[in-house]
């Protein structure tokens, strides 16, 4: 058998034990399944007394993780520390820097920091290896970068917040809205004390930003990305949805958009109603999907866990096996001077059908006047829902519109907002049928 693979852990929180553990606990398997011994020989974190319920007295002890990535006897650094910038980024490159392979499970920093590593990684002859940081245990990097590899890929898309996923899921079975959900995941453990970047939908777009660059080996600018979270979804809407034949999720969507002269990318994560029936809309719960359809193989879809210590840790280590072997890529499919400049798509010109709820005061030509709004905008209704409770109280007006550009949607409904019987700018969700 060959020397050993030595690895070094930076972070010691729920994932970064066990990945500990489950290198220690599966030594033999994995020894077996890699040609040679995994060996943690060092490990940091910022408490060294707290008990952590692993023994920890075997490592190398660090208090500074840099310094661990630069100078610990190690072949291969695991960053779990979190943050697209300050100790993570400087683990990652010191590490790179003094010629260690790097696995992280990190997505802001490769979504935010990906292509001032992956330069450093590419010189040092080393990987940046990231199956954990995109949807947990299913192994969608992989597949992009390896077993759909022959597939020029149109479209990648899914569920990629598990934590959106539950909110919206409870909705729809309790009737309950947002708040009382998102409190209810809170005490589960399922959301943050600060969930901000999960129901604002800024980790989904994290993990669809290094999607993209993987699934059409282009520089992703993450500032370009159209990021909307499910703050704005009522009960009311998932109620209606499924009326119409849908139901909501939080969808992160990345598009190659044929173009003329030039192709775009549409990247865009937002809750959009997909068909009740489809796929998509029978993942529950904390569950992920990823679906990507490409030229050869169709469409492919992965479902499974998004998040959490086991899924994690078991994403990490495969990485690592991957290395043990021998078996290395670019982060992004391609070397850094490889990846595309490509144009992305103004979110104003997506063209589609659009869900829209306003709540309206319940009196003679309301209706009408909406209707002479939607007319100049040229936005042609294909369905309506309207249900009178008794006059100049509030009612929901609901409509589906056909497709349609989306600037003339937010056109339609500026005007919309400024009518007196409107009672609050209204809902407006894209549908997207074609995911189903």
């Amino acid at each position: 058998m060959r020397e050993p693979l030595r690895i070094a852990v930076a972070g010691l929180g729920t994932v970064g034990l066990e990945v500990v553990r489950l290198l220690r606990d599966k030594r033999d398997m994995l020894a077996d399944r890699a040609g040679r011994p995994l060996d943690v020989v060092a490990v940091s974190a910022r408490d060294r007394t707290r008990d952590r319920g692993l023994d920890l007295s075997g490592y190398t002890w660090f208090d500074d993780a840099a310094a661990m990535a630069a100078e610990a006897p190690c072949d291969l650094v695991v960053e779990v520390i979190g943050g697209s910038d300050g100790t993570a980024k400087e683990v990652c490159a010191q590490a790179l820097s003094a010629g260690r392979h790097v696995v992280t499970a990190n997505k802001a920093l490769l979504a935010m920091r990906g292509e001032e590593l992956a330069p450093l990684a590419d010189q040092a002859g080393r990987t940046i290896a990231c199956e954990a940081a995109v949807a947990g245990g299913i192994p969608i990097v992989k597949g992009l970068r390896e077993g759909l590899s022959a597939n020029r890929v149109s479209t990648v898309f899914g569920i990629l917040n598990g934590t959106c996923n539950y909110i919206l899921t409870r909705m729809e079975a309790t009737g309950q809205d947002f708040a009382q959900i998102l409190t209810e995941a809170q005490e589960l453990g399922y959301a943050e004390a600060d969930p901000a970047f999960d129901v604002d939908g800024v980790d989904a777009a994290h993990k669809l930003a290094i999607l993209a660059a993987i699934a059409f080996n282009a520089r992703i600018e993450f500032g370009s990305l159209t990021i909307e979270g499910i703050r704005s979804v009522s009960a009311a809407d998932i109620m209606f949805a499924r009326e119409l034949g849908y139901r909501i999720k939080l969808i992160g969507l990345a598009e190659y958009i044929e173009g003329n002269p030039e192709p775009q990318l549409a990247l865009r994560v937002g809750p959009a109603l997909v068909p009740k029936d489809g796929p998509l809309a029978r993942i529950d719960g904390v569950l992920n999907a990823v679906v990507v359809d490409g030229h050869a193989a169709d469409r492919i879809m992965m479902v499974g866990a998004g998040a959490g210590g086991g899924p994690t840790a078991s994403a990490i280590v495969a990485d690592i096996l991957d290395i043990a072997r021998g078996q290395t890529s670019p982060v992004f499919g391609v070397p850094t001077g490889g990846l595309a400049e490509m144009a992305v798509q103004p979110i104003a010109e997506r063209n589609g059908p659009y869900y829209i709820r306003a709540q309206v005061v319940d009196r003679p030509g309301v209706l009408a006047e909406l209707s002479a709004i939607l007319r100049d905008e040229d936005v042609s209704v294909e369905s309506l829902i309207q249900r009178g409770r008794s006059a100049n109280e509030p009612v929901a007006l609901v409509i589906v519109t056909h497709d349609v550009d989306e600037a003339a949607i937010s056109r339609a409904m500026a005007k919309i907002t400024a009518i007196d019987s409107v009672l609050q700018a209204p809902t407006v969700f894209r549908i997207e049928p074609s995911l189903g």
